[in-house]
């Protein structure tokens, strides 16, 4: 090589070395987040967190195998006891009878496919998708989302628990798969729809047959399977004896859905489906031990402790809460007192059931509902809730889609009280403060008329009185103006706090006559706080809980200081005039076995007196009766209460009031008086009796119409939900849905001074 071939050589050399050198530097430039985060190291611990997961699912799959079923092998009763610890009455003997999947018919096995999981006959057991949705929400404390495979729930059902926790989740996904592979898929589901709660206590297919349409399962029409497996979605909503409006319709929809899966999918024609109408179950049939009250008791006390077992996560949903109270084993003592319930029940009859003339169209109209409550404890001391639990499925003591009438107008002396709120002109409202009491007086507000004048009873006027006479009296026109001058929107917040569902209701004045939706149980939680100087009493039925040993939390009935005491004593001091020297002093202030007990209560009569109460308590126990107008015939409307027992009305001040005042002066050991500390009120400063400034008529409560200046107006307030008479003996309903009730009214309840029998004539205007 020559000397030039030399120098071209250490050339290219040296930049070959230098291109090394900068290649150097450049890599040693790179950070070390980049180093750290290859492509390659980022694919590979994706691909070992994937492996981990698999061997870590196989582990489980090693792990975990089939268990032996315990929905069957451990049925029990549930034990439901007194406040003293006798036995009321057992139930949750499991009404089931397991039948060959051979004995149900082809198509109607296939309702249940076509409802729960299309593609069961497939798939390998799970719904992976649903069950990480599951496990996320579990994790995430959002509950229960997320679809499962009818595999699935079978597992849950019958091997597992409702738990909601991730342990459960996971196993009830390899249990699952491995039914899946060691059983056929018609084991599975004759499985399945013998195992599952159908409601009206029947488990299993057989059991919900009967229960729904009197017959066996291998009669059962494809239509009649088809509501069936709908039902299962949930049992109490969709059941069609105790369905709401809003409930039916939506078990209308998912028997639909049903029915055209199984076209889609090629198991029905689509000429028979189009002839096929909906199958209206029979009324449920009694299941013995809960005739009488006791049904009404127990529904309601599973109600309550589903909630609670929802509350504290040992159920995912209130249906699997009521299911799992279903399968048995618990002890669950009431605090219902044994000689309370007793006398509730006979008041009930003495003064409304007795007197009940069953030939008498009329007369089948009237339903009564009470619920006694220990102001000091939120017990439930005694609940009637219809003339018999298999005569009457509803619970009147529970049900919310009356109007609780003038019984509201203490709420809205109570917000004026807390509040601190002031006339139009400027002066602060008091039980002594002045109001113009005529009738269908426009309402202002900061002198703008607001376009509503509620009319008085019998369009009476009482000029210029007291808010504790028109109390007293249950003068419409005060209180719609009080209402205006709080502030609706107060009035509403302060009874949410004292216990009533207020907050979806619309801020009007309307509202301050009582024409939201309210059972006893929630009056009763009402009154209970003002009796309890302003701390919140929530009604309870359930006194103590256990299952298999093991004791179920409850939560405190009194909780925090919600209105100042101040303004509840007040309250409680005017209520007092309202039986010493108003609308309740014929049947209770005038009652022989009163005996100097001192008495707080309100009256109330809804519009068309569909419906009559009197709330009413003393400083030791606490009482709502509420008297409803029903039609006996399906759909068990709302109707007047207009000549039942041969009178031309039933007010608040009636047959309400007799019934509280036979069972309150029976149960009262001792008298007793009131602890106020109020400088205002009947019980602290009589008033001077104010009379009005027309001649009055004689009766007690009616029911008036709201009017304008001009022509009536119907107030456009929330309108509470019914409820139907035919509520299965099954789950209590936690929440009734909306359904067709009237438009909303104005109750009424006022009466003139003078106490006289409210059974002189009828008065509606």
């Amino acid at each position: 090589m020559g000397r030039a071939d030399e120098r071209r050589a250490r050339q290219r050399g040296g930049r070959r070395a230098a291109t090394g050198r900068r290649r150097s530097s450049q890599a040693g430039g790179k950070s070390g987040i980049r180093r750290l985060f290859t492509w390659k190291k980022i694919l590979g611990t994706f691909l070992g967190l994937c492996l981990l997961g698999i061997g870590g699912f196989i582990v489980l799959y090693m792990m975990i195998d089939i268990p032996e079923g315990n929905a069957d092998a451990q049925l029990q009763s549930n034990v439901y006891k007194y406040a003293d610890g006798s036995v009321m009455t057992r139930d949750g003997e499991r009404n089931r009878e397991i039948v060959d999947l051979a004995h149900v018919p082809k198509k109607v096995q296939m309702t249940f496919v076509a409802a729960e999981n299309k593609t069961f006959y497939k798939d390998s057991g799970v719904d992976l998708k649903g069950t990480a949705r599951g496990l996320v929400n579990t994790l995430s404390g959002k509950g229960a989302q997320g679809g499962s495979t009818i595999t699935q729930q079978y597992v849950k059902n019958y091997y597992l628990s409702q738990e909601q926790t991730v342990s459960r989740k996971l196993k009830e996904l390899v249990i699952s798969l491995k039914l899946d592979r060691e059983k056929s898929k018609d084991y599975i589901l004759a499985g399945y729809i013998n195992t599952s709660y159908y409601g009206r206590g029947a488990y299993g297919i057989q059991a919900a047959a009967q229960a729904y349409y009197r017959v066996d399962a291998d009669k059962l029409t494809v239509e009649q399977g088809a509501y069936l497996a709908a039902l299962l979605q949930a049992p109490n909503q969709y059941d069609w004896a105790i369905a709401s409006a809003t409930g039916k319709e939506l078990v209308q929809k998912r028997w639909d859905y049903v029915l055209n899966n199984m076209v889609e999918e090629g198991w029905l024609d689509q000429g028979e489906r189009a002839a096929m109408k909906f199958p209206v179950p029979k009324d449920p049939k009694p299941t013995p031990g809960l005739g009488g009250q006791k049904g009404y008791l127990v529904e309601a006390a599973n109600a309550e402790l589903a909630r609670q077992l929802v509350a504290q996560g040992g159920a995912e949903t209130t249906k699997d809460a009521l299911a799992l109270i279903k399968r048995g084993g618990w002890t669950i003592t009431l605090n219902i007192d044994k000689k309370k319930q007793s006398s509730l029940e006979k008041a009930v009859k003495d003064q409304l059931t007795d007197e009940v003339d069953k030939k008498d169209p009329d007369d089948t109209k009237a339903q009564a509902g009470a619920v006694s409550v220990d102001p000091r404890t939120g017990a439930v001391v005694a609940m009637y809730g219809g003339v018999s639990y298999f005569d009457h499925y509803t619970n009147n003591a529970t049900r919310t889609d009356y109007q609780p009438a003038s019984t509201f107008k203490p709420v809205v002396l109570a917000a004026a009280l807390e509040e601190g709120a002031e006339t139009q002109d400027g002066e602060q409202i008091a039980a002594n403060t002045v109001y113009d009491g005529k009738s269908r007086r426009p309402v202002v507000d900061n002198g703008r008329k607001v376009g509503f004048a509620p009319e008085n009873e019998d369009d009476t006027n009482y000029g210029d009185i007291t808010v504790q006479t028109a109390m007293n009296q249950s003068v419409n026109s005060v209180f719609a103006q009080l209402g205006v001058d709080v502030g609706m929107s107060k009035v509403l917040d302060v009874g949410g706090k004292l216990g009533m569902d207020t907050e979806k209701l619309q801020a009007v004045p309307a509202q301050t006559l009582g024409t939201m939706g309210a059972s006893p149980l929630q009056m009763a939680g009402v009154y209970a706080t003002l009796d309890n100087h302003g701390k919140k009493v929530t009604p309870t039925l359930i006194k103590s809980v256990e299952s298999n040993g093991r004791a179920v939390s409850l939560p405190d009935a009194v909780g925090d200081q919600v209105i100042s005491r101040d303004a509840a004593d007040a309250v409680t001091s005017v209520l007092t005039g309202v039986v010493d020297d108003g609308t309740a002093r014929v049947s209770v202030r005038n009652n022989p076995d009163r005996d100097g007990q001192k008495v707080a209560g309100k009256t109330g009569t809804a519009e068309n007196n569909v419906t009559a109460w009197f709330n009413g308590y003393t400083p030791s126990l606490v009482t709502t009766v509420g008297v409803f107008g029903e039609d006996p015939k399906p759909p068990h409307g709302h109707v007047s209460l207009h000549h039942v027992l041969g009178k031309p009305r039933i007010n608040g001040g009636d047959v309400p009031a007799k019934i509280w005042a036979e069972y309150m002066f029976d149960v009262q050991t001792e008298v007793t008086e009131f602890d106020l500390e109020t400088d205002q009120g009947a019980a602290v400063e009589p008033p001077v009796s104010q009379t009005p400034s027309e001649s009055p008529t004689e009766s007690e409560e009616p029911s008036e119409s709201p009017t304008t200046e001009e022509p009536t107006e119907t107030p456009t307030t929330q309108t509470p939900t019914e409820t139907p008479t035919t509520e299965a003996p099954t789950e209590t309903p936690s929440e009734t849905p909306p359904s067709s009730s009237p438009p909303p009214s104005q109750s009424t309840s006022q009466t003139p001074d003078t106490p006289v029998d409210p059974q002189i004539r009828d008065q509606n205007p």
